[in-house]
């Protein structure tokens, strides 16, 4: 039988074996076409998410949130179920003990930072403004007690909220103990500990709450540091244009303070019996010049109610609102605030109760 079927064939053979080879052929050229494109486009992050939004709404998106992009795919578990709501057990990462402490490890020192009092401060319920503009203490106080200036929809198909990183390769110490690893840049690419870890956090609260929260993982900051608030702008702008009901886009970043020494500072907090990185609320205020922010007055009211409901729930977990002259990006809607999630003297797990904590505060300033 085999001969026979063998035979039969014989004239078809070459046939076949051109056709394949044609058909190996154009799949190595895709193949190859799909490389180079990844090595053009890799650097450019507002590229990179146009890819990934315009295959959002393709169906097999999944709609509670952007697809990732191939490169979030590769260097993330992204197809992973998320974590159950409100157990951040779920989210920690094991840390480093005091038995892979290196020699030559530099300090960490933790401090509480309070709520402000003196002329620079503005009361803000429980919590506090510190205004380091001309604009008038009186100004702020009375612009303050406005309410925000939009209202989101909860429990809708459309998006309302956009969490993203101008700085997302800033990360923590992975230490349990306070010290941190010589030459530590404080920064790294795998959004497993870096910004994107902590705003994974409060995209998956806000979500669970009914609000339709959008997360983006670009970064922004890679491989240039340089032209980072550009990249993230244009970011923005289209998601802003493509999900026109976003009301609030949120900077997600944090800080790093360091003594003359070279320690560095880990603002922290206590809240139901488990250390939180404290957090704080950046706002830009217009200057007339440099500064373009015309609806800046909007934007402030947002921080105030977030600022008061967060000091509300968790006394402590706050720093003052910064009130100053920066600018941030914070023209493209009335809800664009920058938040710092601690310091790089944080440990990370800090950081990802904090996001928490932060997204539990805004739920409950938007109700």
């Amino acid at each position: 039988m085999r001969r026979r079927t063998a035979a039969g064939c014989g004239r078809a053979l070459p046939f076949t074996a051109a056709a394949g080879l044609v058909l190996g052929l154009a799949l190595f050229a895709h193949q190859l076409l799909l490389i180079l494109a990844a090595v053009v486009i890799g650097p450019l992050p507002a590229l990179q998410t146009a890819l990934y939004l315009s295959r959002r709404d393709t169906p097999q998106a999944v709609q509670a949130g952007p697809e990732p992009s191939a490169e979030v795919q590769a260097e993330t578990a992204q197809d992973t179920p998320a974590p159950p709501t409100g157990d951040i057990e779920a989210y920690l990462v094991p840390l480093e003990g005091d038995d892979a402490h290196p020699e030559g490890a530099g300090a960490v020192i933790e401090k509480n930072y309070p709520q402000g009092s003196g002329e620079k401060y503005i009361s803000c319920g429980p919590g506090s403004i510190k205004n380091n503009t001309s604009v008038s203490n009186a100004e702020v106080a009375a612009e303050i007690a406005n309410p925000p200036s939009f209202a989101v929809a909860w429990n809708s198909p459309d998006p309302q909220i956009l969490i993203m990183h101008t700085h997302a390769t800033e990360d923590y110490r992975l230490s349990a103990g306070l010290w941190y690893r010589p030459g530590d840049g404080s920064r790294t690419t795998d959004r497993n500990y870096n910004m994107c870890a902590v705003g994974r956090v409060m995209a998956d609260t806000l979500n669970a709450a009914g609000l339709n929260t959008l997360h983006d993982e670009t970064l922004n900051d890679y491989p240039s540091y340089t032209g980072s608030y550009a990249n993230s702008r244009a970011v923005v702008q289209q998601y802003l244009s493509q999900y026109p009901s976003i009301k609030i886009v949120l900077d997600v970043h944090r800080d790093a303070i360091e003594t003359e020494n070279g320690s560095r500072m880990a603002p922290v907090c206590t809240i139901n019996g488990r250390q939180a990185a404290q957090v704080m609320i950046i706002c830009g205020c217009d200057n007339g010049t440099t500064v373009s922010l015309p609806n800046y007055r909007l934007n402030l009211r947002f921080a105030a109610a977030w600022e008061t409901a967060m000091e509300s729930l968790y006394p402590g977990f706050t720093r003052p609102v910064l009130f100053s002259y920066r600018f941030y990006n914070q023209d493209l809607t009335p809800g664009s605030l920058l938040i710092e999630i601690g310091g790089h003297g944080n440990n990370l797990n800090e950081a990802l109760y904090a996001g928490q904590l932060a997204a539990e505060g805004l739920i409950e300033a938007l109700k």
